[in-house]
């Protein structure tokens, strides 16, 4: 009985004790309200743009390991800039685009702006205050915890693996202290992201955020300058030559390596970029031309002639490619292929891109 008491009581202290420290948040008044014309626009935006990753549901991971966008705290803690610049600039090293028209993107400003608010409204969150301050912690007992309990879906060096890349330095430099720190405590909802409170004391979850926030280290963000986008004279790369002759894996599947062999030999070919434009912008497979998975296709097929072989690639790694590929083949395009390994499979197999200047 008497061992039994004590660990009663130790168990008591821990959870008062968490609760002692437990943060409060005041709350801050909420975005402005959306026009019905607005808010209609952002929801087909939104339909256009986000659902092959996010979702029509807003509920994520549907491609990428593409991150809830309902969740109440990712919003409560989050409108408008955690959004809007991820959303406007991207994330690089990531399939994430930027949708933004100043990086090639196809959204204005106002489309961004009026789409990070729709996302707010769709969640019904209430905004909460966050500090500019930075999180003070151990950053070694942080990763230690780190270690223990986030790196399984986060990655050993939040890089990411079934979860977002914490490390990524575009999310560290925008993204404050306290906005990771809440996702920690609170966790998101409707995802396999648990909330924290009553796991770790707020000395530890603070010690988690100043590791993660140790992997921001130089980073800073550079304007890039834009390609010209190719001209439909420019689609088939080799045009005087044939077709490559392949054998495609499910009939529609070629390899990195192959796809590699018949641009060595000069193979006639239109490599279809179906990302967002700004990341075909950073880094394509050259000759390729920028062929978004949100085209209007009835607009953009009269431009890709028939006679050559089509090759669609994407990042994810094949989900926009197919989703462009079996389009065109209900429209009667017979020769074409999807990237199988997608242009991270391509690099990370050393094949070549061309990079923003």
């Amino acid at each position: 009985m008497k061992k039994y008491l004590i660990v009663l009581l130790a168990v008591t202290y821990a959870v008062i004790s968490h609760a002692s420290i437990a943060k409060t948040y005041e709350k801050q008044r909420p975005p402005r309200q959306l026009t019905d014309e607005q808010a209609a626009n952002a929801a087909a935006n939104y339909k256009k743009y986000c659902t092959l990753c996010h979702g029509e549901n807003r509920e994520g991971h549907v491609n990428d390991h593409a991150p809830s966008l309902r969740s109440k705290s990712l919003f409560e803690s989050g409108v408008p800039h955690a959004i809007l610049r991820p959303l406007s600039y991207g994330r690089e090293g990531t399939p994430m685009g930027g949708y933004l028209d100043e990086v090639g993107g196809p959204l204005t400003l106002d489309e961004a702006w009026d789409l990070t608010y729709w996302l707010f409204w769709q969640s019904g969150a209430e905004r909460i205050k966050l500090s500019e301050d930075p999180v003070k912690g151990d950053v070694k007992r942080g990763e230690q915890i780190y270690q223990q309990n986030c790196a399984s879906c986060h990655g050993q060096d939040g890089e990411g693996i079934t979860a977002p890349a914490l490390g990524n330095q575009s999310a560290l430099a925008h993204n404050k202290d306290e906005f990771i720190r809440y996702a920690i405590e609170k966790g998101r909802q409707d995802t396999p992201m648990q909330a924290f409170e009553n796991v770790l004391s707020a000395e530890d979850i603070d010690n988690v955020t100043a590791f993660i926030r140790s992997k921001a280290s130089g980073w800073k963000q550079e304007k890039m300058p834009l390609r010209p986008i190719p001209t439909p004279d420019q689609y088939v790369v080799n045009p005087q030559n044939e077709n490559p002759d392949w054998e495609l894996s499910e009939g529609r599947y070629v390899t990195s390596e192959q796809l590699y062999a018949a641009m060595q030999t000069k193979k006639k070919m239109v490599l279809l970029d179906t990302r967002v434009t700004s990341v075909w912008q950073r880094a394509h497979i050259e000759g390729s031309i920028p062929f978004p998975y949100y085209s209007n296709l009835e607009n953009r097929v009269k431009d890709l002639p028939r006679d050559a072989q089509i090759v669609a690639y994407c990042s994810c790694p094949r989900a926009a490619a197919d989703y462009i590929v079996e389009q065109l083949e209900d429209m009667g395009f017979d020769n074409t292929a999807v990237l199988y390994e997608g242009i991270f499979g391509w690099m990370n197999k050393g094949f070549p891109v061309t990079r923003s200047e």
